[in-house]
């Protein structure tokens, strides 16, 4: 038997129906006035519910009948709350259990049996419909846990962006140009990591001397292809030579090694000319720290999308600084 709160009804009350066929029913199962107050107590209800009326049983036994002392305690459980949960439960319980209607007197043991059918009947349908709300009202919790869960997410993710945007400016702010060059290594591993794109931060290697041979700020993969990362702090526009160190790094890699250059100054002509025409043998992409900023300054712009839309433009336009815009930072093509 599932334990009912008839939800439908008002929390855990019977519902009318099913209190009336109560009151028909337990008078039948039990032959005499005494045996209801012990069926009632069997359930466990309280004997200041039935007190009075068992001594008017003793006293004055014509004066009440098996009906009126059922009807008299079922109301009284009934309007009394969580109190009496546990008792009203228990004679559900116990009427839907009910299997010997030898106890019964035998011109009542056929009309028992129909009632207590019928109260089964009731209770599986109100069973059914509770469970249908349960599941619905689950349901329902679900989807407000799974809508709380994204707004909880977007809000960390427009502080996580927030947090590095202004991390990002504030580099202008420092001084000492080693430590703003390691800053900036890691504000932008963090940036890039916003999309889960694969990224191993700065290291370096070595030669067979054990000498420093190269030293690397970043690589990044997206969707299978490595990305070398070289971030530069410089006040002056990029020249030829500011690039070309990069050049040579993204050179001495097998094919399908690409380079990425991030600068917090723009490029100049002669340093995008000859990154161009380095796209004959390699990708290589150009980006402004501007760009960055303006990215997660948007909450729904993609870093992914947009290091996408640059790839893309590098292999197929030959545009090595390419400012991705507008929906290209949203859904832009991955490479």
């Amino acid at each position: 038997m599932t334990e009912t709160k008839w939800t439908l009804f008002g929390p855990y009350h019977f519902p009318p129906e099913l209190m009336d066929l109560l009151i028909d029913t337990i008078p039948l199962l039990c032959r005499s006035k005494v045996d209801v107050l012990t069926f009632f107590r069997g359930c466990g209800v309280p004997d200041r519910y039935s007190a009075d009326l068992r001594l008017r049983v003793q006293t004055d036994r014509e004066s009440i009948n098996k009906y009126e002392i059922t009807r008299t305690i079922l109301t009284r459980i009934n309007e009394s709350g969580d109190q009496t949960l546990a008792q009203r439960r228990e004679v559900i319980k116990r009427v839907t259990e009910y299997e010997d209607f030898s106890t019964c007197w035998p011109e009542n043991q056929l009309k028992a049996q129909g009632l207590v059918a019928r109260v089964r009947a009731v209770v599986n349908v109100k069973d059914s419909f509770t469970r249908l709300s349960q599941e619905r009202e689950n349901d329902r919790r679900e989807r407000q846990r799974q809508q709380e869960a994204q707004a909880e997410a977007k809000r960390r993710r427009r502080e996580e962006r927030e947090s590095l945007r202004r991390r990002l400016i504030g580099l202008g702010a420092m001084t000492n140009p080693r430590r703003r060059g390691l800053a900036f290594e890691g504000v932008l591993n963090e940036v890039f990591k916003l999309d889960g794109l694969s990224v191993r931060e700065a290291f370096t290697l070595s030669n067979e001397s054990g000498l420093i041979g190269e030293q690397i700020d970043g690589l990044i993969v997206m969707d299978g292809d490595p990305i070398l990362v070289e971030a530069k702090w410089h006040a002056d526009p990029l020249g030829v030579n500011d690039v070309s160190r990069h050049l040579i790094r993204v050179y001495g890699r097998p094919p399908g090694v690409h380079g990425l250059i991030v600068s917090a100054s723009q490029f100049s002509t002669p340093a995008i000319e000859e990154c161009t025409r380095a796209l004959t043998a390699r990708v290589l992409m150009l980006a402004e720290v501007n760009e960055l900023v303006m990215l997660l300054e948007d909450p729904t712009a993609s870093v992914r999308s947009w290091l996408g839309a640059k790839l893309l433009a590098a292999r197929v336009d030959r545009q090595v600084l390419f400012r991705v815009t507008g929906a290209a930072m949203l859904t832009g093509p991955t490479g």
